[in-house]
């Protein structure tokens, strides 16, 4: 509480009494007169106002400099910018992955449609199962038409001998897919959509590789024959690399790989059964290590005239020491020869690199609609394979497989160019032709120095889908193949 006047008074008597006042002082003890106490006061406020200034700068001074202090400044103006900037990168990633998620999930509704179509599938084979249960407690024999495989009560494959598949009741259709027949996860797919199963499965394999008895079982356990394409190279050697000189020609008959074919020959016979051989096939080309020479005189990869004639006898004569002919069907195929270097259409050329019939089963040949296309081209089945026909039919008497064909989407022609495929397949006088195996893949290359796509599977589009089915499966077809 504030002090009473009593106290008030007590205390100016007692400041009186003090040894530091004197009545000779009465305004100050600190001055003399009343002009000194007066300047002594007053240089006492100013003393007093100057340290209180200096506390207030003191106080109130950054502890930087102003120019740090600015580039501080423009510093957070740069870190928001930053933050902004990282702010709208992350935003748009969200879109794009939101964007990726709606394709995931259309994706996974055709997936779920695959699957809806494989599982009626499987309760149709699961009906014809049933079928086949009751015929068989009922006494009757199921009937098997030739060149089908099966598997026997004691869980062996089985498959039909190489004299019932040289000359079928009906004639092949065979596919080559990206994995089959190791994985026959589209060429399933495909297979459904034509609404016939294929009796035939075509494959690649390199000398670089081992002899695959599983993909040769699993074939026949879907009633397929399965065609190898053989080719004396690595495996991942790409189409136009021709210097492989490890596998000249002059190497292989020399007997450089003989080991090699001894024992690739003893395991075919091991696995016993039946499947096609396609060797070095396109011999007749330039873009093979296999090929004799450019069409211009010139070696390839150190092999000379004839040396193709010898490597393929060699090749059999080993087969034929271990007991593997018996399940080998010999198929020698070359290339459509009219697209050829000149020297390489001639008949003679073609003459020249034939085995023999001793060596040979089948003859074949590779024919495709392929860009680029030439002005007044014709898109029909005897602009692609008439010429080379004709040659294969003066070579040999023997059956003919066109043994990897395929049509391209490219200008449009593919629809037709198939409708007409079908009409010289399925015509008397091609009744020799005893099959063919579709190219069903999508393939990018290099066309006159450009990088082109050629999509040839079987369903490119609907269109070439429906004329596909229609040719194989409509009224006129000699074909005779399984539903799916």
């Amino acid at each position: 509480m504030p002090p009473s006047r009593t106290s008030l008074e007590s205390r100016s008597l007692l400041w009186r009494r003090s040894p530091l006042f004197s009545p000779r002082h009465p305004f100050a003890w600190w001055a003399s007169s009343r002009r000194n106490a007066r300047g002594a006061f007053l240089g006492a406020v100013t003393l007093v106002l100057a340290l209180t200034g200096t506390s207030v700068v003191v106080w109130t001074t950054p502890s930087i400099s102003p120019a740090t202090s600015a580039a501080r400044v423009v510093q957070s103006i740069t870190e928001a910018e930053q933050l902004r900037t990282e702010r709208d990168r992350l935003a748009a990633r969200v879109a794009q992955l939101t964007a990726q998620l709606n394709n995931r999930s259309a994706s996974l509704g055709y997936t779920r449609a695959q699957l809806d179509a494989s599982s009626q599938a499987v309760a149709s084979l699961k009906a014809q199962l049933s079928q086949l249960q009751a015929a068989q407690a009922a006494g009757a024999k199921p009937t098997t038409s030739s060149g089908h495989g099966s598997t026997s009560a004691a869980g062996r494959v089985t498959a039909p001998s190489k004299a019932e598949l040289l000359n079928p009741a009906s004639p092949y259709f065979g596919m080559y897919t990206e994995q089959a027949p190791f994985n026959f996860a589209s060429f399933d797919a495909t297979a459904t959509k034509i609404g016939a199963r294929p009796s035939m499965v075509g494959y690649f394999a390199g000398w670089d590789q081992t002899f695959r008895a599983d993909a040769v079982t699993s074939a026949w356990k879907r009633n397929m024959l399965p065609m190898m394409t053989w080719e004396s190279r690595p495996i991942n050697d790409g189409n136009g690399v021709v210097d492989a000189p490890s596998y000249s020609l002059p190497n292989i008959i020399a007997g450089n790989f003989d080991a090699y074919l001894h024992q690739y020959a003893k395991d075919i016979v091991t696995t016993g059964l039946p499947l096609a051989i396609r060797l070095d096939h396109e011999m007749n080309s330039t873009w093979y290590p296999w090929v004799e020479d450019d069409g211009h005189g010139n070696s390839i990869n150190g092999n000379r005239a004839g040396d193709y004639v010898k490597m393929w006898q060699h090749v059999h004569d080993i087969f034929q020491s271990e007991g593997a002919n018996q399940f080998v069907i010999w198929v020698w195929a070359p290339n459509r020869v009219d697209n050829l270097t000149t020297s390489h259409r001639a008949l003679a050329y073609l003459q020249s690199l034939y085995p023999g019939d001793g060596d040979v089963d089948w003859l074949g040949m590779s024919g495709y609609l392929r860009p680029p296309f030439t002005s007044g081209q014709q898109y029909t089945f005897d602009e692609t394979f008439g010429t080379t026909l004709g040659q294969l039919r003066a070579t040999a008497k023997k059956p003919i497989i066109l043994a990897e064909v395929g049509a391209s989407e490219t200008d449009g022609h593919k629809p037709a160019w198939i409708a007409n495929f079908f009409s010289g397949v399925n015509a008397d006088a091609n009744k020799d032709i005893i099959g063919f195996s579709w190219f069903d893949l999508a393939i990018s290359t290099y066309v006159q120095g450009s990088l082109a796509t050629n999509d040839w599977r079987i369903d490119s589009r609907p269109e070439s889908l429906a004329a596909f089915t229609a040719g194989l499966l409509g009224p006129g077809s000699r074909f005779h193949l399984t539903a799916t």
